[in-house]
């Protein structure tokens, strides 16, 4: 199976998915959705590179919890990852730390795919 035919596989597969696009002009900056994973909300965020650093992140993610009280999901916690391009993927775990997210280190997803820590958003 393709990469592409797996991603459509996990989209078809969410439960109760609320999806959210994040414009800027003509491109698009950011996309994320939540959905319902067990108990929780769960949610994935993808942010287009040239977006970084310029507060769309944070914009995107404050959507996310506006769906609270809880936001689950995994992040990656290390720098061994790289991009299709070579280029390295940073981990953006201190994104996470900086929006109000804790890390959760007894909670790891490991598989051949991927290595993440649990991160959670709680309303206050």
């Amino acid at each position: 199976m393709s990469a592409m035919a797996d991603f459509d596989a996990f989209l078809n597969a969410l439960i109760a998915p609320k999806y959210y696009l994040l414009l800027d002009d003509e491109n698009i900056a950011g996309w994320a959705a939540t959905f319902t994973a067990g108990p929780v909300r769960s949610f994935f965020i993808m942010l287009n590179g040239a977006y970084h650093g310029k507060g769309y992140g944070t914009t995107l993610l404050n959507e996310l919890k506006k769906e609270g009280p809880q936001l689950f999901a995994w992040a990656i916690d290390h720098n061994n990852d790289v991009k299709p391009d070579g280029k390295p993927y940073p981990s953006p775990i201190n994104f996470y730390l900086k929006n109000g997210f804790t890390v959760n280190n007894d909670l790891r997803l490991e598989n051949e795919a991927l290595s993440a820590v649990n991160i959670l958003w709680e309303a206050k």
